[in-house]
């Protein structure tokens, strides 16, 4: 294995010491994470995982906007694909941690991969009601719900914890090159051959990630007994992020960006075909534009994540997404809009993947689970109040001012956060 250049940085808010990378960037430390081989076998499925999932994003948002022509939809059906990630995501956290991760996200790839040809069934029988989206949107949030806590604290696993943001950031690098390959491809598709094979080839492409998690080399998983009840490990998270003000922070600031700044894409069907004017094919062409940049920002969290500071690339991609959303908000030229959306993505990408690592790295082992089912729960509990709150303020004061006034929230959410993080500082500075 090729040796790392390490330092020793100041203890975390767990009290435990850390080490992180250092140096210049390199080819190398671009793709570090590709030397473990149980990585390469999941980064491999996934990135024709993500293709088909972006596909189906594409294609369910026109479907529904093409079937009743309400934003107030558009927002119901986000909300009722992420509203059980409010009820289940703590259990899912609980289950991460107690089961073998690998063979908790095996079971919920096959439940994702039975519900993506359900769909397709549908749309291809000509059946497909509002309610039938719905339905099945709500039985994808209940498995999300336990696959992202697995999903997201098994990364270390395949991994190691000096590599985890260089995986994490690949991973993003994954869904994002899918971002801009897969609304292009559904665009195609729903143009001139079918909405229905968008939701078809989906489900084919859970296959690849399942038999990747099968052939991955692990060690035996060892069940920890414990004298807590189920409920009561469950809740621990809580009380873990409660008594930890840096973990407590980064998830107070995630959950504002939830709320009012990813809110955008639930609206962004409405906003390609009613400012915009465009048809699938532009429609795609946008959401491919924002996977452009959300790409480039993986691939700099991957280049360079182990020598920009973490506050910097944190607070300054929501400060980037803030802007840029609020200028594409009231920008009505197509070409523009490509441009200033894969400034969002790259922002937003910047703050989720940073973010993200800064969690799982301050975190022990033993309760990685339980928290990243609270990063689940708050994407759960926040993005669909989010897509609630965006779709009823677009009907009222359209969609250009409802991007907007969430950019602006998000921007002042930062600023705040950064304020926090500097008062803290100074209070540990005088204790010592």
């Amino acid at each position: 294995m090729p040796s790392h250049s390490t330092a020793n940085i100041p203890e975390d808010m767990t009290g435990r010491p850390r080490r992180v990378p250092t140096g210049g960037i390199s080819f190398r430390k671009t793709f570090s994470a590709f030397k473990h081989r149980n990585f390469r076998l999941y980064f491999s499925g996934q990135l024709i995982s993500f293709t088909g999932t972006w596909m189906t994003t594409t294609a369910q948002g026109w479907l529904v906007y093409q079937l009743t022509g309400s934003k107030a939809l558009l927002g119901i059906v986000a909300a009722a694909a992420s509203a059980p990630l409010l009820f289940f995501a703590t259990w899912g956290g609980w289950v991460a941690d107690r089961y073998s991760k690998r063979s908790v996200v095996v079971a919920t790839q096959i439940c994702f991969m039975i519900l993506s040809l359900a769909m397709a069934a549908l749309v291809w029988a000509k059946f497909v009601q509002p309610w039938h989206i719905i339905v099945l949107a709500v039985l994808g949030g209940i498995t999300m719900a336990f696959d992202m806590p697995a999903r997201q604290s098994f990364v270390i696993e395949m991994t190691s914890r000096e590599d985890l943001m260089n995986a994490i950031s690949l991973n993003s690098s994954a869904f994002n090159c899918a971002r801009i390959v897969g609304p292009s491809i559904a665009g195609l598709l729903m143009a001139h051959v079918g909405i229905a094979t968008c939701f078809l080839f989906d489900g084919l492409s859970f296959i690849p990630v399942i038999a990747g998690l099968l052939l991955m080399r692990l060690p035996e998983h060892r069940h920890v007994e414990t004298e807590s009840s189920a409920l009561g490990q469950a809740l621990e998270g809580f009380r873990y992020v409660w008594t930890h003000p840096r973990v407590l922070t980064i998830l107070s600031l995630f959950t504002v960006v939830g709320i009012f700044g990813w809110s955008y894409s639930v609206l962004m069907p409405a906003f390609a075909r009613d400012v915009l004017h465009l048809g699938a094919n532009g429609y795609g062409l946008l959401m491919a534009g924002s996977g452009v940049g959300a790409l480039a920002a993986a691939l700099t969290v991957a280049s360079a994540g182990h020598i920009l500071p973490t506050r910097v690339m944190a607070l300054g991609g929501v400060w980037i997404f803030s802007v840029t959303l609020a200028l594409f908000a009231f920008n009505k030229n197509l070409y523009l809009s490509v441009v200033l959306l894969a400034l969002v993505g790259f922002g937003v990408v910047l703050y989720f993947s940073t973010s993200n690592t800064v969690l799982q790295t301050i975190v022990p082992d033993e309760m990685r689970g339980r928290v990243m089912g609270i990063w689940t729960l708050i994407f759960g509990g926040m993005i669909p109040l989010g897509s609630l709150e965006a779709g009823v303020m677009a009907d009222f004061f359209g969609t250009p001012a409802t991007m907007a006034i969430g950019a602006l929230i998000c921007a002042l959410a930062a600023l705040v956060t950064l304020n926090v993080i500097r008062k803290r500082e100074a209070q540990l500075a005088t204790t010592q």
